[in-house]
C-alpha cells in the first residue's frame, strides 16, 4: 500500500487550534499506518469520543473541546485514516467502509477508551454508530449529530446523490470551500485553510473522493450486510443516545425521527435542535453542541 503523509510544515500555525498532536501506529509492517489524534482534559476524566466525516478532521471539532475539558471531560478527538493529520493510502482502492470501521476500532482499541460518550457526525456516526452496533459495551452514551447509519435499504435522498455526483465529477475537490458551502456561516479565509492543511495536493485526497461511493445506497452494497447486523444491536441498545441534529442541514435531517424511532437510549431524552447550525455544526455552533454534550453526560451518569 502506498501511503502519503502531510509534511507537519501544513498545520503550523492554524487558527484557534492550539491542540498538541498524538500519534498512535496501526500494524507492525510495511503495510502499518500512522494515525493522528488529539487527547485533552483530564486523564481521568469521562471519555468523549470525537469522530469527525467527510472531508473534515479533528480541527472540525477546536470549538467543542475547550468546553468539554472546562467540565473536567477527556476530549479525544481521532484524525480518520485518509484525512487530517493521519497517514493517507494513496489509491482509492485502499478505502472501503470496512477498513474505516477497523482501522477506527484499531486506533479505539489500542488507546484503551472505555465508557466511552460517542460524539459523531456525517460519516463519523456511519462508522461510529456500526462500533457501537458491534462493541456496545465500551459505549457508555452516544451523541448523534447530522448522521445516520445507511444499509441501502432507502432512499438516500437527492441532496446526497447530488453531491455523491459533485464528488465524483468535479476536477478539483475543494475541501475547504465544501465545509464552507455546507456551514450557515460564512468561515474566514484562515478557517478554510485550516481545512486545506491535510492535502498539498489532490494526491492526497483520494480518501476524500471516495468517502461519498462508499456509503450503501442500494440493499446489495458490500457494506449493507454488516450494517444491518449492527442496527440489530442497537434496535437494543438502551443507554443513554441523544440526538442533536442542526436546524439547516438538508443531507441528514430526515434521520432523526428514524434513529428516535428504533434505538430504545433515546427514549425519555430530550429532543434537541441546535438552531442556527449547518451540516458541519461543529463549526456553525460548535459551543453549543459542547454545552449540550455536557449536560447530557451530567443528566446520564454512569
Amino acid at each position: 500500500m502506498g501511503v502519503l503523509r502531510t509534511p507537519d510544515a501544513r498545520f503550523a500555525g492554524l487558527s484557534d487550534f492550539p491542540f498538541a498532536p498524538h500519534y498512535i501506529e496501526l500494524g507492525g509492517n510495511v503495510d502499518s499506518l500512522r494515525v493522528h489524534y488529539l487527547d485533552e482534559g483530564p486523564a481521568d476524566g469521562e471519555v468523549v469520543l470525537l469522530l469527525h466525516g467527510e472531508p473534515s478532521w479533528s480541527y472540525l471539532y477546536r470549538k467543542m473541546i475547550p468546553v468539554l475539558v472546562h467540565a473536567g471531560l477527556r476530549a479525544v478527538a481521532i484524525d480518520l485514516v485518509g484525512f487530517g493529520r493521519s497517514d493517507k493510502p494513496a489509491r482509492r482502492e485502499d478505502y472501503t467502509y470496512q477498513a474505516h470501521v477497523d482501522w477506527t476500532w484499531a486506533a479505539i482499541d489500542a488507546l484503551g477508551l472505555t465508557d466511552i460518550t460517542l460524539v459523531c457526525q456525517d460519516w463519523g456516526g456511519l462508522i461510529g454508530l456500526r462500533l457501537v452496533g458491534e462493541h456496545p459495551d465500551r459505549f457508555a452514551r452516544v451523541v448523534a449529530a447530522n448522521t445516520m447509519l445507511p444499509t441501502g435499504d432507502h432512499h438516500p435522498g437527492d441532496a446526497f446523490l447530488a453531491w455523491q455526483r459533485f464528488s465524483q465529477e468535479s476536477k478539483d475537490f475543494p475541501v475547504g470551500k465544501i465545509v464552507d458551502t455546507a456551514c450557515v456561516s460564512d468561515l474566514p479565509a484562515e478557517v478554510i485553510a485550516g481545512y486545506d492543511a491535510p492535502f498539498p495536493d489532490e494526491s492526497y485526497k483520494a480518501g476524500a473522493r471516495q468517502f461519498p461511493m462508499l456509503v450503501p445506497t442500494s440493499p446489495d452494497d458490500p457494506a449493507a450486510a454488516a450494517n444491518r447486523s449492527a442496527w440489530e444491536v442497537l434496535s437494543r441498545f438502551d443507554r443513554p443516545f441523544l440526538c442533536a441534529f442542526s436546524d439547516s442541514d438538508p443531507i441528514t435531517r430526515a434521520a432523526e425521527p428514524v434513529l428516535r424511532k428504533l434505538i430504545p437510549g433515546t427514549h425519555g431524552q430530550p429532543l434537541v435542535t441546535i438552531e442556527g447550525g449547518g451540516h458541519f455544526l461543529q463549526e456553525d455552533k460548535g459551543r453549543e453542541l459542547a454545552t449540550v454534550v455536557v449536560e447530557f453526560i451530567s443528566a446520564n451518569p454512569r
